[in-house]
Parts: structure tokens; sequence; C-alpha cells
């Protein structure tokens, strides 16, 4: 079972100023209001209503945090959760893209995306969910564009492939990686970026999406001692 599967509501916010006081790494998904971030969301922690999907791009205007640990799987949702055995926080940043909302809101939204990405310490890395029929949209790369100088890792998940067909699905690939591998360091070192076809619908790149989430929050590393320390027949919450 993935660690994922663990993740429960945690806190909404606003403002910069009322971010969590953990110090638990975190990771988060940011894309285009219609791209399909809280569906993905939702697949990679097995649970149908944990991110807000609206019919309405750019309804999500806050930043959500779910937590990873802290909580027994299955536990009713508001019990609470114990802050000091979380592993890890998965964060929902508003999408970005939106046309139906005021001037003043949008400036707020990416005032608050630009500062979180460039200056929350505990951020371990950038999953960038992007509609792989319409791969990198200006706004994609500023996304990038404000994040790659931190020199974190960005995971790319190119959406929607199952509406690809195998050769326009090997092109978005080979474009999100080209893409990628052009950010470098100052020696000229490309930057810890990678891509991944994913179909939320076929549920295919959900196993490599996993993997590549919990190795980033570095949860893979704490599967073996967890696993020898279950019982026979018994899972370690």
């Amino acid at each position: 079972m993935s660690q994922l599967w663990q993740a429960r509501f945690f806190t909404t916010v606003n403002h910069l100023r009322d971010l969590p006081n953990t110090q638990v790494p975190e990771i988060a998904f940011a894309g285009r209001s219609n791209a399909g971030k809280s569906t993905a969301i939702n697949i990679l922690c097995n649970q149908k209503k944990l991110a807000f999907a609206s019919k309405t791009p750019g309804r999500t205007q806050h930043i959500n945090y779910f937590s990873i640990g802290g909580a027994q799987v299955g536990q009713h949702r508001k019990d609470e959760t114990k802050v000091d055995e979380i592993r890890a926080l998965l964060v929902d940043l508003p999408g970005y893209g939106y046309a139906e909302v005021s001037g003043s809101a949008k400036h707020h939204w990416q005032e608050l995306l630009g500062d979180y990405v460039q200056r929350r310490e505990q951020l371990a890395a950038l999953v960038l969910i992007i509609d792989s029929r319409r791969p990198f949209t200006a706004l994609d790369i500023q996304m990038l564009e404000w994040f790659a100088p931190t020199g974190k890792p960005v995971h790319c998940i190119l959406t929607k492939a199952d509406k690809l067909n195998r050769t326009e699905s090997a092109n978005a690939l080979r474009l999100a990686r080209t893409i990628l591998s052009s950010y470098v360091d100052e020696e000229g070192k490309p930057f810890p970026f990678s891509a991944q076809l994913f179909s939320a619908l076929k549920r295919t790149g959900l196993e490599e999406a996993d993997n590549r989430i919990t190795q980033l929050l570095g949860l893979a590393s704490q599967a073996p001692d967890e696993k020898q320390a279950e019982g026979p027949g018994e899972e370690r919450q």
C-alpha cells in the first residue's frame, strides 16, 4: 500500500504568514486550473474527494495541506491529527491560468504562488501538472522560472495521456524532457528535473509517480524499516 494513501486534510491558508509551523518535507503540486491537478492528487492518494476538483477553473484559491502520517489509516476524518507524528505534507497550490476572477485576486495568487515556491524552506520538490495535449504554456514556464533557482527537484506529470496516440505521447514526453533539461545551474549542470506520462482514466504512470513522490519526500527510505517492524498479517501505521 502506498504511503500516500494515508493523506488527510491538514489545513488551508491564504497568506504566507499562516503557513503551518512544521519542519517535515513538503511537496507542492502546481499547474493550470484545467490540467487535472486535483484529479491526479486524488488518484495518487486513492481518495475521491481529498483535493477539491471544481467544475469552474480557478475556484480553488487557497494553499491546501494534506498530512502523511499522524493518523491511523481509516480513522474518522474528524479525528485530531498528531502533528508530532506527521512525516510529510502534500501541498495543493491554487491553479493558475484562470480567467473569470478579478485582477486583484489574480495578483494576490500570483504573489502567493511565487513567494511560496521561492522561499518555503520546507519545500523539498515541485510536482508540475501539465496537460500533455497543451504542454508548457507561458504560465507553466513562469512557474519553472520561479522555482528553478532554488535548485530543488521538479517532477513533471503530463496528464490526460490517454487522449494521445503513441507517437503524440512520445513527442510530448520528449518535448517536456528537452525543456526541463535546458535549466542548468551556474556550472552548467542540469537541475534534477524529470517528467513522465500519466492518465487518471487509464491509471497509467501511477506507480512511477508514486515512487518518485515518495522518494522526493524521503518516505521511500522509511519503507524497509516499517516493513521489518510489521508483524504477520498487520501493517504498522
